[in-house]
């Protein structure tokens, strides 16, 4: 954890990013490490744990992290946890807590209360289309005897 917390104060200090930093251990060793890089990528997607799982996964030459742990210096965002829970680690630790980032101006309280609202009426509304031909993706993927399940 100490090293999470540690790459989150250098980003800020070396004006990298937000205030965030994470590590994936395995075995007791650092795999891989991330930064908050969102501004310094322009890619809204560079958060500190979605920067380190890539990494891991790369470097593992997997896309799950079953017998990992994930550090991160602060409670995962929506996002960041969605990435988390698909990833598999056996467990994860944080320090700062979603409440402290939302005081530091990274509130996230919002995306979790419009999963509750209707498609149309959310702050981005929302419209589906096409499902029908859509589930032809789903279809072959259940038939497939090539697919690999995640």
């Amino acid at each position: 954890m100490s090293r999470a917390i540690a790459l989150s104060i250098e980003n800020v200090s070396n004006g990298q990013g937000g205030p965030f930093g994470c590590v994936v251990v395995r075995h007791g060793k650092i795999i891989a490490e991330g930064t908050n890089q969102v501004t310094a990528t322009n890619d809204p997607t560079a958060h500190a744990e979605i920067v380190a799982i890539r990494e891991a996964c790369r470097k593992l030459g997997s896309f799950q992290l079953e017998d990992c742990e994930i550090y991160s210096s602060c409670e995962p965002c929506p996002m960041c946890l969605g990435a988390i829970y698909w990833a598999r680690p056996a467990r994860l630790y944080f320090a700062s807590t979603a409440e402290d980032a939302a005081r530091a101006g990274f509130d996230d309280r919002f995306i979790y209360e419009q999963l509750e609202v209707a498609y149309a009426d959310r702050s981005i509304p929302m419209t589906q289309l096409m499902r029908h031909e859509a589930q032809q993706a789903f279809t072959l993927w259940s038939e497939s005897n090539k697919r690999v399940d995640y």
